[in-house]
């Protein structure tokens, strides 16, 4: 197939033609871009000024469909993106009526856009709300963790939660299934010293139910471990019969790990060993069983010798 050879004068005037055709296209295009459209656009809730005596519950889902107003240049470049990516929304209707409209705030709801953006309706245009009795209820705070220590480090006495109790608002009814609130988890590894964090609280799983506060002021009392053994007197329980039990040996020995920082606090009175009676009377057993009924939390447990004690009745 033979090539289409063109002179020099009809080459400039294909390149001439298409260059035309290219600024006439883009000119177009800009004119296109620059008129305004409606596309529609999702955006998360955020819910303000919620009633203080009416518990609530949202009937539909936080997501809303925002019709925006905005140029073509928005559709192509950012696809309409919400800026910021959430809404705030005021509930002060609630204290009248069990719905909002959004036809009544599209002005402050404007307000938070980008000024490039005017939202010109909301679907839907109205949320309703389920509502109960609203009740507080005071519950203990309990941490979750996953702590990881250096070699002969530990937690040396009780963690301090600040504030130790958290408010829960809501229904009586799922209020009166809450006994505790649990923290996020809280993460720290190679830990060698004592140290204070903020960790949040779990979020409510119900839309209906609030917590207050937010988070929480952990203090973890951190120190080095050592080893110590000291002698405990045994205790006898269950001697029903006051029967003259004498044991051999009446002391036996614990050893544990014990903080630096209380080493010499901790002896013989921070510590319950006991023996039961029971274990001759109803059992049959030649030995008694040591048993360790009271002991430091803050103290790790390493042996009790002798574990088991001989022993003689005398009636």
């Amino acid at each position: 197939m033979p090539f289409i050879r063109l002179t020099q004068i009809e080459k400039r005037r294909v390149f001439t033609l298409l260059a035309c055709l290219f600024l006439a296209i883009a000119a177009w295009l800009f004119m296109a871009l620059n008129n305004k459209y409606i596309y529609t656009a999702k955006t998360v809730l955020v819910f303000k000024n919620t009633p203080t005596r009416r518990a609530f519950y949202p009937l539909q889902s936080d997501t809303v469909d925002l019709q925006v107003e905005g140029t073509g240049w928005q559709l192509i470049f950012s696809r309409l993106r919400i800026s910021p990516p959430s809404i705030s929304v005021s509930l002060s209707q609630l204290n009248t009526k069990d719905f909002i409209t959004f036809s009544d705030q599209l002005y402050n709801v404007n307000r938070q856009l980008e000024s490039t953006q005017k939202v010109i309706s909301v679907k839907p245009d109205t949320l309703y709300f389920d509502f109960t009795k609203r009740t507080v209820k005071k519950v203990s705070i309990k941490l979750v963790s996953k702590l990881d220590f250096i070699n002969q480090y530990g937690i040396s006495s009780d963690i301090i939660l600040n504030p130790q109790y958290v408010k829960v608002a809501g229904p009586a009814e799922e209020l009166s299934k809450i006994t505790i609130w649990p923290t996020d988890t809280l993460k720290l590894s190679k830990i060698q010293g004592s140290t204070t964090v903020r960790i949040g609280l779990q979020h409510s799983p119900q839309k209906n139910v609030s917590i207050y506060p937010s988070s929480v002021e952990v203090k973890l009392p951190v120190d080095e471990f050592t080893e110590k053994t000291i002698e405990v007197p045994l205790k006898i329980i269950n001697n029903k019969n006051y029967n003259s039990i004498k044991l051999y040996p009446k002391k036996i020995k614990v050893t544990f790990l014990v903080a630096l920082g209380n080493y010499s606090q901790v002896n013989d009175n921070f510590i319950t060993a006991t023996v039961d009676v029971n274990e001759w009377q109803d059992l049959a057993h030649k030995q008694f069983t040591v048993k360790i009924t009271e002991f430091p939390d803050y103290c790790k447990l390493i042996n009790i010798n002798p574990s088991k004690v001989d022993f003689v009745v005398e009636k």
